[in-house]
C-alpha cells in the first residue's frame, strides 16, 4: 500500500507513520510505477536496475499524492554481471574493473581507512595476498576515502594491493555496499562492509554482506577452498 493511501487516511493523525524525509528510492516505487504510474515516462519497474535509475521523488503515490520513500539496499546475486567501474586508486592512477577480465577478483568494501576494524581487515588481506594470488585472485579494496588518505593507509600499513576511491559512493551503491546500517544503536547511511568474488568472465561468484572484519579473510579463504 502506498503511503498517503486509504491506510494512512484511516489512521488518526497522531498515529500516522512519519515517512523518511530523505529523497531516496524503495521497492514501493517499483510497485507504484508498474501499477498506478504505468502511463508516465518512468521505465517499467520490478527490477533492481529500474530501482537504481528511477527518480528519487515519486510524481505521486497510488492515489496521486506526493511522497518520499526510504531506500532499499541493492543486493547482488551470484551469476549477475559485476557492475563495471573506473576509479582512482591510492597512487592517483585509475583502475577499470573490466580491464581485469580473465582474472578472478576479490573486491572488498570497507567504511574508512586507518580505523581499527578496517586496518585489521586490510592487514589480513595483505598477509594472505601471496596465497590468494597463487590461486589466481587479484584483491581490491574500495571505500569513500580520497586517494590521498588511501596513500597514507597504504604507506602506514605496508599494503600491497590497490585501494579504490569512491567518495560519492556511486560504485558502492551499485554493489549494494552503501545504505542503512546500525552504528552503536543508531541507524545511519554508510558503507556496508561487504566482499565480492568476481570470476574471470566478470560475473559475481560470491556476494557477502555485513561481514565482520576480524577473521573475515580466513573465513573467505575457507569458503574459496584455500584454507589448507
Amino acid at each position: 500500500m502506498c503511503p498517503g493511501g486509504f491506510l494512512a487516511a484511516a489512521l488518526p493523525a497522531a498515529r500516522r507513520p512519519r515517512w523518511n524525509q530523505q529523497p531516496t528510492v524503495g521497492l514501493l516505487q517499483s510497485f507504484c510505477n508498474s501499477v498506478a504510474l504505468s502511463s508516465t515516462r518512468s521505465a517499467p519497474c520490478g527490477t533492481r536496475r529500474c530501482e537504481q535509475r528511477a527518480s528519487s521523488v515519486l510524481p505521486g503515490d497510488c492515489q496521486g499524492r506526493n511522497v518520499r520513500l526510504r531506500s532499499v539496499n541493492v543486493r547482488l546475486q551470484a551469476g549477475e554481471t559485476a557492475p563495471d567501474f573506473t576509479l582512482a586508486t591510492d597512487t592517483g592512477d585509475t583502475m577499470t574493473l573490466s580491464s581485469l577480465q580473465g582474472r578472478k577478483v576479490i573486491l572488498y568494501a570497507y567504511p574508512r581507512a586507518m580505523t581499527p576494524g578496517c586496518t585489521k581487515e586490510a592487514c589480513d588481506f595483505r598477509d594472505s595476498l601471496a596465497s590468494l594470488q597463487a590461486a589466481g585472485y587479484a584483491v581490491l579494496g574500495i571505500s569513500p576515502d580520497e586517494p590521498e588518505e588511501l596513500a597514507k593507509f597504504v604507506e602506514r600499513d605496508g599494503l600491497t594491493f590497490p585501494l579504490l576511491s569512491d567518495p560519492e559512493h556511486k560504485v558502492l551503491e551499485e554493489y549494494g555496499a552503501w545504505g542503512e546500517k546500525k552504528n552503536y544503536g543508531r541507524t545511519i547511511q554508510g558503507v556496508i562492509r561487504s566482499t565480492f568474488v568476481i570470476d574471470e568472465s566478470g560475473k559475481i561468484e560470491t556476494a557477502q554482506y555485513n561481514v565482520k572484519a576480524t577473521g573475515h579473510v580466513a573465513r573467505l579463504k575457507k569458503h574459496l577452498g584455500l584454507d589448507g
